[in-house]
């Protein structure tokens, strides 16, 4: 599968932004989904994952409350809504797939990754 995310930029402490990843193939629906993100100097973390149908979500604890994963299988397409950001969030964002389709939180159970989108949150 390839992914390309988009949506990235800059925006202020406290607002806004939804990230998303359009993905190539006709099996979408089969894979689970995930964002990581990956600020300078710092290894890359997992943020949200969600899995094949939609049913299971899960969002890593720095994020909880204020991004939430979703996807559009008819579109081909998964998002992150961030709320709330802070300049701690600013990083390169990247999706990516999973073809066990199980929601999973680790950087090395992803098969396919998308190019990453760059997020700049001001003080």
């Amino acid at each position: 599968v390839q992914l390309q995310a988009s949506g990235g930029g800059l925006v202020q402490a406290g607002g806004s932004l939804r990230l998303s990843c359009a993905a190539s193939g006709r099996t979408f629906g089969s894979y689970a989904m995930g964002w990581f993100r990956q600020a300078p100097g710092k290894e890359r973390e997992f943020v949200a994952a969600i899995s094949g149908n939609g049913g299971t979500k899960y969002h890593a604890g720095s994020v909880k409350g204020r991004f939430t994963i979703s996807r559009d299988n008819a579109k081909n397409t998964v998002y992150l809504q961030m709320n709330s950001l802070k300049p701690e969030d600013t990083a390169v964002y990247y999706c990516a797939a999973d073809d066990s389709g199980l929601v999973t939180t680790s950087v090395s159970q992803y098969d396919g990754w998308g190019q990453g989108t760059l997020v700049t949150v001001s003080s």
